[in-house]
């Protein structure tokens, strides 16, 4: 009986197979170099948040302000907020849903910086039902320095002429409010009552999402399992070739006349 596969088909089977179980290696070293990455990036952003408030990056920094460098990092800054100019972005908090009080803060060197001065319930979106929390005069802020988050919330896009807003995206906010000069991030405000308790500061989530393990434990997995089917192919196919020889060296000799 010939083998069930030519040689040619069993090199090709062969090299799919260990080029399979390299690729599936390679995503699990891949993902166990993303887990060392984001523990590192999550151990940066501790130190950040933790860390003693610096100033804020001034208009001469503002082309060198990353995500990388300089989000969470905490920062303080003085000026006027321009309550007039303040907008509310849908928020949903510990504290349930309203809205991100997001207002201009005029520093003093004259640029303009946007300060998410925290939360307010919807039943108090008018400024009038949080009146003695709209600070008047010279105000210090210490917070979270955060990216802009252009184009809108998940499946919500912002509709700057309809003011609703669904993320803070900074260029979108200046531009609604006639403002210039702007600072290319935005800040958390820091848990700091303000007066009449509202709005709430100090509400930033600061969550990583970390499955690098359990995916870099899938492709060992898959690269094990792919290695050991290829090993248990290759030794049937083995025996199945043995077999005919051992038949034949066993068949009995025929019985004489």
């Amino acid at each position: 009986m010939s083998p069930s596969r030519s040689p040619l088909t069993l090199a090709v089977l062969g090299l799919l197979a260990t080029l399979g179980v390299a690729l599936l290696i390679g995503l699990g070293v891949w993902q166990v170099e993303r887990r060392s990455w984001k523990l590192d990036l999550i151990g940066r952003v501790e130190q950040r948040v933790h860390a003693e408030p610096v100033a804020a990056p001034a208009p001469d920094a503002w082309p060198s302000v990353t995500a990388a460098r300089d989000e969470y990092r905490r920062v303080r800054v003085r000026g006027t907020f321009l309550h007039e100019r303040e907008t509310l972005v849908q928020a949903v908090t510990e504290r349930g849903g309203g809205f991100w009080v997001v207002t201009p803060l005029r520093a003093d060197n004259g640029s303009v910086v946007l300060v998410n001065r925290g939360f307010v319930p919807t039943d108090h979106r008018d400024p009038a039902d949080r009146a003695p929390g709209q600070v008047a005069g010279e105000a210090t802020v210490v917070g979270l320095v955060r990216m802009t988050e252009p184009e809108g919330g998940f499946l919500r896009a912002n509709d700057p002429e309809e003011d609703r807003w669904y993320s803070r995206d900074v260029a979108a906010i200046a531009s609604a409010r006639g403002l210039s000069d702007v600072a290319p991030y935005f800040i958390d405000a820091d848990g700091t009552a303000n007066p009449g308790g509202l709005p709430v500061g100090g509400l930033t989530v600061i969550a990583f999402r970390n499955t690098h393990l359990v995916y870099a434990l899938t492709w060992f997995t898959l690269a094990s399992m792919l290695a050991g089917a290829g090993l248990y192919l290759g030794r049937e196919e083995w025996r199945s070739r043995r077999r005919p020889a051992e038949t034949g060296r066993r068949r009995p000799a025929p019985d004489p006349a």
